[in-house]
């Protein structure tokens, strides 16, 4: 039995009919609507190795654009070079004190049952150090995104790849010439460097890195192009920032630039953990977005309260057909 006739014969009720419902309706958006898909990805998306599922995404054209936390960003990369030296915790949640201690001075980072070694987020450092200053020298500035594609470009790390490379959602983006964008970066790993490099005078200035608002204007201009003619969708991973920043171009385009013209979102689902609270949006319901102007009465909308570990690639592969 293939994937899509698992959930079709059993996801019938509460989170599972939901997530049948947001996946058909993904299919059918971009596939007999015609329709353009945005995917935010928030928490640590990437660790989780969701590289598998998205890059398959977006080499089958099911997906156009990525806003993420730089997280997300760094994190894909990180697995890419380092992966077979990850450590894996079966028994995470009975950790001792003394069992994180004695992670962290043998120089790894947990992420749930996840451990990052140090080491790789130093070696990205000194990769990305080169193109930082020669930036700065340069006088020119770029995103935080097209910093890694440049990584991505020296052949000689090619062999340092620890997983295949289609496995890689950055490296699918960098070939399909999709827009990454990521607000935040000051809170990553890279972005913390970064800041470090700065203050002891090693990268000359903070402007070798766009900043948000400059991420902003390219969503704005990236999104004014491609809905002139075709609906946009958003299939949003978690909450924070990287889904925020990125649904909120189109009350920028309709409200603050009067593009009385603009379309709202054709298509939104959410799969969170996040319930719904008293001011936190990662947890609210999708019609909250209509008072935002970011969606219509009419927009497809789906909350899916689930793990987006186990969900996420449930609905690629039903999209993609599986």
């Amino acid at each position: 039995m293939t994937i899509s006739a698992f959930m079709d014969k059993h996801f019938r009720h509460f989170n599972a009919r939901e997530t049948l419902a947001a996946a058909k309706a993904f299919r059918r958006f971009v596939d007999e609507q015609n329709g353009i898909m945005l995917v935010s990805l928030a928490g640590a998306m990437s660790t989780a190795e969701i590289g598998v599922s998205l890059a398959e995404m977006i080499r089958c054209g099911k997906v156009q654009a990525i806003s993420c936390t730089a997280a997300n960003l760094e994190e894909d990369l990180f697995n890419l070079f380092a992966h077979d030296e990850y450590k894996i915790i079966d028994n995470w949640r009975a950790l001792s004190v003394q069992d994180e201690l004695a992670l962290r001075d043998s120089g790894f980072n947990r992420v749930t049952d996840t451990c990052i070694p140090e080491t790789v987020m130093k070696h990205m450092q000194k990769q990305l150090l080169k193109y930082w200053c020669q930036a700065a020298d340069e006088g020119k500035s770029y995103l935080p995104f097209e910093y890694m594609f440049m990584l991505l470009d020296e052949p000689e790390l090619r062999a340092h790849y620890k997983i295949p490379a289609e496995h890689s959602w950055m490296i699918a983006a960098k070939e399909a010439g999709i827009p990454v964008f990521s607000p935040g970066i000051e809170d990553s790993t890279l972005g913390n460097m970064f800041t470090a490099r700065v203050m002891d005078g090693t990268v000359s200035n903070h402007q070798v890195l766009k900043s948000g608002t400059q991420q902003l204007e390219y969503l704005a201009t990236w999104y004014r192009s491609v809905s002139k003619e075709r609906d946009v969708g958003f299939f949003q991973i978690g909450g924070g920032i990287a889904g925020d920043f990125a649904i909120c171009v189109v009350p920028l385009l309709l409200q603050d630039l009067n593009e009385s013209e603009t379309r709202r979102w054709g298509y939104f689902a959410q799969i969170s953990d996040s319930e719904t609270s008293y001011g936190g949006y990662s947890g609210a319901v999708p019609n909250e977005k209509i008072t935002w102007n970011k969606l219509t009465a009419e927009s497809p909308k789906f909350m899916i309260h689930s793990d987006a570990t186990i969900v996420a690639p449930l609905i690629f592969a039903y999209v993609l057909g599986h």
